[in-house]
């Protein structure tokens, strides 16, 4: 399942929960969860302070609109020694080459981008902007069905009713295998 690194401890324990019930059984019943970390397990804040919190207004929401996502990719921390786009910079701990590794999907871009900002010759606006354009084009779909769905509550009401079921109907029929494997009987 996707989940950042900081759920990664999580998914472990669950894990451990699956292997000794299957071991108590003598077969595997239950399945283990495997922890889908992407490329980058966790998005600092646009701040570069800690993971992105609301709380503390260093995020890029899915629903920001394009104005929003241009002004908090502007906001965003870069390499405070990178005065002038001749000057080397650093790439290591600068949010908007973290947000590249997490979502341009042309890595040799990235990686060029990379090298010309350690050289010098690479100011923060164009990679800022390199960002944005991505961020958008990423947001657009999801701001739009986020705006459907919001015009079509009963849509979603729908689709939490069936997931629901859908997962009850899992859910007992998982709790009845492990039940019957351990020599529980359910009572009616």
């Amino acid at each position: 399942m996707p989940v950042g690194e900081d759920q990664a401890p999580l998914i472990e324990q669950t894990n451990e929960i699956v292997r000794r019930i299957n071991n108590q059984i003598g077969r595997k019943v239950l399945v283990e969860a495997e922890a889908m970390i992407p490329r980058v397990g966790r998005l600092p804040g646009i701040d570069g302070k800690a993971k992105m919190s609301k709380s503390q207004g260093n995020v890029i929401l899915l629903s920001a609109s394009s104005d929003e996502i241009r002004q908090a990719v502007l906001q965003m921390y870069t390499d405070p020694n990178h005065l002038r786009a001749s000057d080397p910079g650093t790439v290591e701990g600068n949010v908007a080459f973290t947000y590249l590794d997490a979502f341009d999907e042309d890595r040799a871009a990235v990686t060029e981008l990379k090298a010309r900002y350690r050289r010098g010759g690479l100011g923060d606006m164009a990679v800022k902007r390199r960002l944005e354009a991505i961020l958008k084009d990423l947001l657009a779909p999801i701001r739009e069905r986020r705006a459907f769905f919001a015009r079509n509550p009963e849509d979603v009401l729908d689709i939490l009713r069936e997931g629901s079921r859908t997962a009850r109907a899992v859910t007992e029929a998982t709790l009845k295998e492990v039940r019957a494997a351990l020599g529980l009987f359910q009572l009616e």
